[in-house]
Order: structure tokens, then C-alpha cells, then sequence
């Protein structure tokens, strides 16, 4: 209670990395041994991983650790602290391009979306968290670093720069965060994607209401090609992410004219 008061006095929070918290070690003499920050974080990634953000607690954390729940707030301050680091480790993790490199701009940006869908699908906690924090740690700068200058090879404007960045990441984003709630639910059920995929696509047309919505929805599927929903998945936003690239090349050569 005491802590809450005193943040309340001096205006709300802004981010672990801009209070002076996102230190090594902890608050000073006397932490407990054997812990260090990067452990507790690399612990917190793998908790959220196996367990969901909801049912993500201190006192769990703690008992992971196998130490007390007091001794994880030699390092952190609030479970936010903690969720943001661990935000910012996960951005750690996609393979960046150099955008000094000699390759095209249209191969980059397409490695960048895929990475960052693969990261949203492989944490699936990791999206409430984007639009939660301000995401201004090390890793997160970096990949944002990347993304900006990868779009300005693209030879937009600069007026327009922001535009494309977020119609290519929104969408992946979107794409990515669905996808990541789809799998965890359909793990969920010990079923494999596809065996979930024919057994709501079956319950569904015994809706009269969804029945014809659907049955057009299943002719669009087939139409689309894809033996599995990991084939059907990929075809979307393999596709989706071409008709982002041939808009943004269309702009610039309109920009051009």
C-alpha cells in the first residue's frame, strides 16, 4: 500500500526504462544470492510461455524460483516491471536484417513480418503487453530501429513512412495475435489444429443462421488451397503481406509522378 501511494503522489507510471529500475542487480546491499534480474525474467518468459498471462502471479514466479515473493522485489518493483522486461526480452529474440546490406527492401520487410508474426504466435501473452507499456527498452528500440530503416529504403516520403510501417506491422499484429489466441485455445483441447478445424467447421453448419455464412466461407477455403491449417494460414498471410508490398510500390511510384 505504501508503494502505491508514493507513485500516486508523483503521477502515473511511465515505464520501467525511464525510472531509473531497469538496472542490473537489484536495489542494492543485502539482495538475496543466487538471483540476478535476467534470471527472473528469463523465468517470468517462460511462465507466461506455459501458462498465460492471466494466471501469471509473484507469489508463482516466486515459487519457480524457489525463493520468497519479497525476495523477487529486490529486483522489481511491481509485477508491471517484471511483465515490461519480459516484454522487452522477447523482442530480443527475431533475427533482424542489416538495412546496410545490399538486398532489397521487399526481402527485408517480408523476414521483418514474418519474424514478428512468428513472435506474437509464440507468445501469445506478448500482444496485450504491446499496447500496454510504452515498449522502449533496448530490444524493442532496435527492431523499431530496423523496421524504420528498412521502409525508407522503400523510397516513400518521409510524410509517409509512418503510414506504411503501420499498415505492414498493424496487420501482421492482427494476423499474428489471432493466430497465437487460435493455437492456445486449440491446445487447449489436446486436439491438432486440423482435427479442431473439422470439428468447429462441422458444428457450426448445424446453425441455420451460420450454415450459409460458413458453407460460402468453406468455398473461399478450398478455393485458396491448402491442405492443413498451417498450409491455409501461411497462404493468407503470404498473400496478404505480397498485396502490402505491391501497395506501398504503387504509392511510391505514384509519389514519383
Amino acid at each position: 500500500m505504501v508503494r502505491t501511494a508514493q507513485r500516486s503522489e508523483r503521477g502515473p507510471r511511465s515505464s520501467v526504462w525511464l525510472e531509473g529500475k531497469a538496472r542490473r542487480g537489484g536495489r542494492g546491499g543485502g539482495q538475496p544470492s543466487g538471483l540476478d534480474r535476467e534470471r527472473i525474467t528469463e523465468v517470468t518468459v517462460r511462465l507466461l510461455d506455459a501458462e498465460g498471462l492471466d494466471k501469471f502471479f509473484m507469489r508463482r514466479l516466486a515459487a519457480e524460483l524457489n525463493v520468497t515473493a519479497m525476495s523477487v522485489y529486490w529486483y522489481v518493483d511491481t509485477k508491471d516491471d517484471l511483465l515490461e522486461l519480459a516484454l522487452d526480452a522477447a523482442f530480443g529474440e527475431p533475427a533482424l536484417p542489416d538495412p546496410a546490406a545490399d538486398e532489397d527492401w521487399r526481402d527485408q520487410l517480408r523476414a521483418l513480418a514474418r519474424e514478428y508474426r512468428a513472435l506474437l504466435v509464440r507468445h501469445s501473452w506478448l500482444s496485450p503487453l504491446v499496447g500496454r507499456f510504452l515498449n522502449i527498452g533496448p530490444n524493442a528500440l532496435s527492431f523499431s530501429e530496423v523496421i524504420q530503416r528498412v521502409v525508407r529504403k522503400t523510397g516513400l516520403p518521409a510524410h509517409e513512412l509512418t503510414g506504411a510501417i503501420s499498415a505492414v506491422f498493424q496487420f501482421v499484429y492482427g494476423n499474428g495475435t489471432i493466430e497465437g489466441h487460435f493455437l492456445a485455445r486449440v491446445a487447449s483441447t489436446g486436439l491438432t489444429p486440423d482435427e479442431y478445424h473439422r470439428h468447429a467447421m462441422t458444428e457450426v453448419t448445424r446453425s441455420p443462421d451460420a450454415s450459409e455464412v460458413i458453407g460460402e466461407s468453406a468455398r473461399i477455403m478450398e478455393a485458396r488451397g491448402g491442405d492443413t491449417v498451417e498450409e491455409m494460414m501461411e497462404r493468407d498471410f503470404a498473400f496478404a503481406l505480397d498485396l502490402l508490398v505491391a501497395g506501398i510500390e504503387a504509392m511510391v511510384a505514384r509519389s514519383r509522378d
